[in-house]
């Protein structure tokens, strides 16, 4: 589902440091992708269960759950700028193996997460303007 923002209402909250005290440009903008994602899911009746779960393989990006089904989602962000490319060419089939795999190992380690009778793995590709405000936010339910 592709979602274009209102132009009037696009620009984030106060997120003057998105990066977690990085100063990597690349960290900040998947940070603030990640904090725009979760939002979203927020606003379709999600709640966020943990966010950057780290893993000897990676980082799940968010886990969300909405009472009959726990998602694990990968964001891509990418500056609207970047001509050519779309943020959710990114997640190839490398990426949801390895996004499998650290989704098994945070179901085997968090005894008290919810129990939801469905898992599914989506995918939110999003594109940030210059100043950081949203230009568009697409999200695949069951991607993988």
């Amino acid at each position: 589902m592709a979602v274009t923002p209102d132009p009037a209402t696009s620009r984030p909250p106060d997120r003057s440091s998105p990066g977690r005290g990085s100063t990597d440009p690349r960290r900040s903008l998947g940070a603030l992708g990640e904090q725009l994602a979760a939002e979203h899911l927020v606003r379709r009746g999600y709640t966020i269960v943990e966010r950057n779960f780290r893993t000897r393989w990676g980082e799940l990006d968010i886990i969300a759950c909405d009472g009959a089904t726990l998602v694990f989602c990968e964001v891509k962000t990418l500056r609207a700028r970047v001509s050519g490319h779309q943020p959710l060419e990114a997640v190839g089939a490398l990426k949801r193996a390895q996004v499998r795999r650290m989704a098994a190992r945070w179901l085997a380690e968090r005894p008290e997460r919810p129990r939801a009778p469905v898992l599914r793995f989506d995918a939110i590709g999003i594109r940030i303007d210059a100043g950081g405000g949203l230009v568009e936010l697409d999200h695949l339910e069951g991607a993988f």
